[in-house]
């Protein structure tokens, strides 16, 4: 099946759309044969027995979500997914959340704007996504998360001025830092990522002040901390000036919020130190981005 077809049947299923048949309207879309669509329908191929669940092997793990924030529900069904699932998805059928459990993208969207996305879903029709086989996988996948929070940044910061610039160059030095640091034993693992999950808003309203309360334990000694509360005393000092200067940080919203999250369950210590210099420039740098915002890094 082409990208034409395929973008034909999902035009089509959204003139024509219906809840109840929607993760099969969708599989058909990208090839997928009747028949196979016909067991998954009947339960031979669902190894889910209820409403509102469909578990396809090797697939996908689908899940309607009402009365919940997706992105919760995305994190909790990811963990369901132990039978090779391509895809998790959850949707309330006005917004729809996806993950590639091989690329580790997420896809967040509204539901009639997914034939902009027609390119997630491709693996499905046997369009496997492009590999950036001249980088490390874990550079490029890093960068790739970077770019996509810069954007998601730019979008609710609008700010050109050069000192907006370089504060948010400071920013992303230092995000780039935290994440290395708690795959590394710098930080606990999971230290820094956990704590922005777990202490600030799901909007990320508050994650602005709550990262300069934090950037700002990690420049003051142990001994000379007064009065902090246990979750900042907890981090360690950082010494050599990263965290020195006080930079106002970015707005967020909840996306930007939860790319941060995303990026922080990568494995940063796979990822080569020496081309952080190079990411955060990739990433500020139009130009050097290529296709599908993949980033050239080191160049």
């Amino acid at each position: 099946m082409t990208i034409t077809q395929i973008e034909k049947n999902l035009q089509k299923l959204f003139s024509d759309f219906n809840q109840e048949t929607f993760i099969y309207d969708l599989l058909l879309a990208y090839g997928t044969p009747k028949a196979s669509i016909a067991r998954l329908q009947n339960g031979n191929l669902n190894l889910f027995k209820g409403p509102g669940v469909v578990n396809w092997k090797k697939k996908v793990l689908f899940k309607e979500v009402f009365g919940k924030e997706l992105n919760l529900a995305l994190t909790e069904l990811k963990k369901q997914a132990v039978n090779d699932q391509r895809f998790v998805i959850v949707t309330d059928y006005h917004q729809l959340m996806a993950w590639d459990t091989k690329t580790l993208d997420t896809l967040d969207t509204e539901i009639s704007n997914l034939p902009k996305h027609i390119d997630f879903f491709l693996p499905w029709a046997g369009m496997e996504k492009a590999q950036y086989a001249v980088e490390n996988p874990a550079d490029v996948k890093a960068a790739e998360k970077m770019a996509r929070l810069y954007d998601e940044i730019k979008k609710d910061n609008p700010d050109t001025s050069p000192e907006f610039v370089h504060g948010l160059n400071v920013f992303l030095s230092r995000l780039l830092f935290c994440f290395f640091a708690e795959d590394t034993n710098i930080f606990k693992e999971g230290q820094f990522t956990g704590a922005i999950a777990s202490h600030t808003q799901i909007d990320g309203s508050d994650l602005n002040s709550y990262l300069d309360r934090l950037f700002d334990a990690l420049n003051t000694p142990k001994d000379h901390r007064k009065d902090l509360p246990h979750y900042l005393n907890d981090f360690p000092y950082v010494n050599g000036g990263l965290f020195r200067h006080k930079h106002p940080n970015p707005i967020f919203t909840r996306r930007s919020r939860q790319v941060i999250i995303d990026s922080g369950e990568l494995d940063w210590s796979a990822i080569n130190p020496d081309i952080f210099g190079s990411m955060i420039q990739a990433v500020i740098t139009p130009e050097h981005r290529g296709a599908r915002d993949a980033l050239y890094l080191g160049s």
